[in-house]
């Protein structure tokens, strides 16, 4: 049968749905296992992709992240909103308001420092150019909630970390992926299809318009669901999936308005949380481990089938080694330590929550919405990829370890939380 007859399309699919399902069985089967070895679920699924892609077997030939930005922005951009979502139901909204200063300086000054420190890095890489630069550094600062959330969730790292730690990884990852975005419209002005008023009045109504959307569509949500159940019209089941359809609903009126649309859907899972029944978040806490462990796994196993492997090779592996290793090491881990005292960290509290600042989905999604506005940008897009595929490794390898050397490190010097 020709390669491009519809028979060869089924097959590709059959393949990629069979390797989900095995891995998602697997996955399900050893949940509790996995959380104490040096392996994740985005990282199973990622080599996955790979061993099924064209660079081994071939049984998954996708077109490359490159080719295909437009696909992997948007599902991206719904993985993203239905994480943020879980992220703002997943405390008590008495604990996110606890939270709220220290989370406020890790967006406002972490966030743009690790876009600085990503920027000095790249262009101090000899094939990487300054806008390009830019418009990495802007793309991988945010903390990646989907990765994250195998950080700060589940009971092996629940009864080994403190509150306070897993929160602010939770709410800063929640937060400055849709905050994020005013960078990456600076860093596209900066590379010329944007002017700078242009970008200043995009971004401010793509951010102010997004948090008054989410406030007000969060907050009715919250209140029809409690007035319904209230007068017991509606069911468990219905309530159960609330949010994910309210998650659905703003990303597409955020679409239509032109509205930072992830931003949205964590505002309102912020509103949602104050006025909506306690019961439904304590039902969403429960659930949304789940949904980030599983809605992951098809993103990463296609995406390790697309990895752009000769745009890698252009930028030569030398380079590609010194960016990921000086991203990995300076974006995020000094400036914690610099703001170790103003967020009221112990030192081995500031070491965890600068290494653990994974770039995965966030990153995925700001790095094909630059190539969308710039018309082209393969060489950001393949070296951004290179950086969350290096992530998505390193910091899936170091979980289980850094967790449990946290938790060694609290025994041999226990102190009051902060």
């Amino acid at each position: 049968m020709p390669a491009g007859a519809p028979g060869h399309l089924l097959t590709m699919s059959d393949v990629f749905l069979t390797a989900v399902g095995a891995l998602a069985v697997l996955v399900a089967v050893l949940s509790a296992r996995l959380q104490r070895v040096p392996l994740s679920a985005p990282l199973l699924a990622l080599v996955m992709g790979v061993l099924l892609g064209p660079q081994v077997t071939g049984l998954l030939a996708p077109p490359t992240v490159v080719e295909a930005r437009d696909e992997v922005y948007e599902a991206s951009e719904v993985l993203l909103a239905v994480s943020v979502m879980a992220v703002a139901l997943r405390y008590p909204i008495r604990e996110v308001r606890a939270r709220a200063r220290s989370v406020t300086l890790l967006v406002l000054v972490a966030m743009v420092g690790m876009a600085a420190t990503t920027t000095a890095v790249a262009a101090a890489v000899p094939a990487i150019g300054l806008t390009a630069a830019l418009l990495l550094g802007a793309a991988l600062c945010p903390t990646d909630p989907v990765l994250a959330s195998g950080v700060a969730t589940g009971g092996f790292a629940g009864s080994r970390l403190p509150a306070r730690t897993r929160q602010l990884l939770s709410l800063e990852s929640g937060a400055n992926d849709g905050l994020a975005l005013p960078l990456v419209l600076a860093a596209v002005a900066v590379a010329g299809p944007l002017t700078g008023p242009a970008a200043a009045a995009e971004a401010l109504w793509q951010v102010l318009g997004g948090i008054v959307l989410g406030g007000l569509l969060g907050t009715a949500a919250g209140r029809l669901l409690r007035g319904a159940e209230r007068r017991r019209e509606i069911e468990s089941g219905p309530a159960l999936v609330y949010t994910l359809l309210l998650t659905l609903l703003i990303l597409g009126v955020s679409g239509l308005l032109d509205l930072g649309g992830v931003l949205a859907v964590f505002v309102a899972g912020l509103a949602f949380n104050a006025a909506g029944p306690a019961a439904e978040r304590a039902e969403e806490a429960k659930i949304d481990e789940t949904v980030n462990t599983f809605l992951v796994l098809p993103l990463f196993v296609l995406l390790g089938a697309m990895l752009p492997w000769e745009e890698w090779a252009d930028l030569g592996w030398g380079s590609g080694l010194m960016l990921v290793v000086g991203v990995l090491l300076l974006r995020r881990l000094p400036i914690l330590l610099l703001l170790a005292r103003p967020l009221g960290l112990r030192p081995r509290d500031a070491v965890f929550l600068g290494w653990f600042g994974p770039m995965g989905v966030s990153a995925l999604f700001y790095l094909c919405a630059e190539a969308q506005r710039l018309g082209n940008a393969p060489e950001v897009l393949a070296v951004g990829t290179l950086v969350v595929a290096a992530s998505t490794v390193v910091h899936g390898v170091t979980t289980a370890p850094g967790v449990l050397l946290y938790r060694r490190a609290a025994l041999r010097s226990p102190d009051p939380t902060p």
